[in-house]
């Protein structure tokens, strides 16, 4: 048997929280196979199996904790099974063969070894992009990967295929059937339920590690930043007019729709530019100004809020920006962004308005000076050029730590996003 542990996650991280279990205990899996997810402070990670053989001993249920090093499981070496064969040293006629009136367990063919060779053979192949490489019988190896970290995207399959036919993939061959699962069950999620009389019941689960993270860094900024913040509103029209009539040309061409995050975080760029505070930090009794703008994207993921970060948004396309926000919405939906993915970040954007917020106060994720929180979009009466007229209006804010930035800065750097987008040439034109 070889152990299976918690391994070293992070400088900084000595407990980590188990996510789901990837495999069955009793499953046969390929060296280098994912076996379980396991939750960080920061991201969540897969563990492989450091060997091809059955799944044993599985120490550790989902949700709880471990500590780095710790044993969770047990691999027993063995080859991919062949016919209805189990493991070596065993056969047809053991007590464990299925019993009488039960269903035989579904057969699974062993996992394939990561693909290699030039192009994406190290690349994270992202779910979109392996559906399409499955479809058309290509191996993720023949494509150059353009995502975010070296992720393979679907657009990079669909360009691949655009230079030239692909080659048919050969038939896999017919999945052997697994040996019966041992008796001992796998490990279950647990969590306390009391009772308070008359039915009345409470579920007591652990904090997760991200909410645990999360929880800690807004309690932070609240006690050592001195946060204020400060409002103004948008007239979408000019934006929704000019998604409306680039719509289908940006997707036909860039294979990613032409969303509101883009403009605002172009805007957000040109207010950066023109109030470097924003932007900066207070490192001990310093303020550190940056010449570039990494943005940060709040997400909502499958574990909790994160922040996956845009790396240079200055030199980024609308195209590029649309599509790295898509691509690390589907890892953070299937708890798999990394977590380089998330740090770092000068400056943070937080659209509240697609759960429905019409107004809030953001908390700045230190040690940043800034974020900007966007809010829903509504059809409200304004006064235009003397007329009361009807038009989509969204509220915004900015909250800023008081310390480095001042309020004329603040407003005037809200003014800056609220121009901008009021007309977006100025986007194009740097003006």
């Amino acid at each position: 048997m070889l152990d299976v542990k918690v391994p070293t996650v992070g400088e900084s991280i000595s407990e980590v929280q188990i996510g789901q279990w990837l495999k069955q205990e009793g499953d046969w899996v390929a060296k280098d196979e994912d076996l379980v997810e396991i939750e960080t402070e920061k991201a969540s990670v897969q563990i492989p199996a450091p060997v091809a053989g059955y799944l044993r001993n599985i120490q550790k249920a989902a949700e709880e904790f471990a500590e780095v090093g710790d044993v969770i499981a047990s691999i027993e070496p063995a080859d991919a099974p062949t016919g209805g064969a189990g493991p070596a040293g065993d056969d047809s006629s053991s007590s464990s063969a299925t019993p009488a009136g039960k269903a035989a367990p579904s057969p699974v063919a062993p996992a394939a070894p990561p693909a290699t060779g030039n192009g994406a053979g190290d690349a994270i192949v992202m779910p979109a992009a392996q559906r399409l490489l499955d479809e058309l019988g290509v191996q993720a190896s023949e494509v150059t990967a353009t995502g975010p970290g070296g992720r393979l995207l679907k657009e990079d399959v669909m360009a691949h295929v655009k230079r030239g036919p692909a080659a048919p993939a050969p038939a896999a061959p017919p999945a052997p059937a697994l040996p019966a699962a041992p008796a001992r069950p796998t490990v279950a999620a647990t969590s306390l339920v009391t009772s308070g009389g008359s039915g009345r019941k409470e579920e007591v689960k652990p904090l997760s590690m991200i909410r645990r993270t999360i929880a800690s860094r807004l309690v932070q900024a609240q006690q050592t930043a001195a946060l204020l913040t400060t409002f103004n509103e948008i007239n979408m029209q000019p934006v929704m007019e000019l998604r409306k009539k680039y719509r289908d040309a940006f997707q036909n061409k860039h294979g990613v729709k032409l969303g509101f995050m883009s403009f605002f975080a172009k805007a957000a760029v040109e207010g950066l530019r023109r109030f470097p505070a924003v932007n900066s930090e207070v490192r001990g009794n310093n303020i550190v100004y940056r010449n570039y703008f990494d943005i940060g994207i709040a997400i909502g993921g499958g574990k909790g809020l994160v922040v996956p970060v845009l790396r240079s948004v200055e030199a980024m396309s609308f195209a590029t920006i649309e599509r790295s926000i898509a691509e690390y919405a589907d890892l953070a939906g299937s708890n798999q962004l990394q977590p380089t993915d998330l740090e770092g970040g000068t400056f943070t954007i937080s659209n509240g308005g697609i759960y429905g917020s019409l107004l809030s106060t953001p908390i700045v994720n230190p040690p940043q000076s800034g974020i900007l929180g966007l809010h829903s979009i509504q059809e409200r009466p304004i006064a235009e050029a003397g007329q009361v007229v009807i038009r989509p209006m969204m509220y915004i804010a900015l909250t800023y730590d008081h310390r480095v930035v001042d309020g004329r800065e603040a407003v005037t750097f809200l003014r800056t996003v609220k121009e901008v987008l009021e007309d977006p040439a100025r986007l194009f034109l740097e003006v």
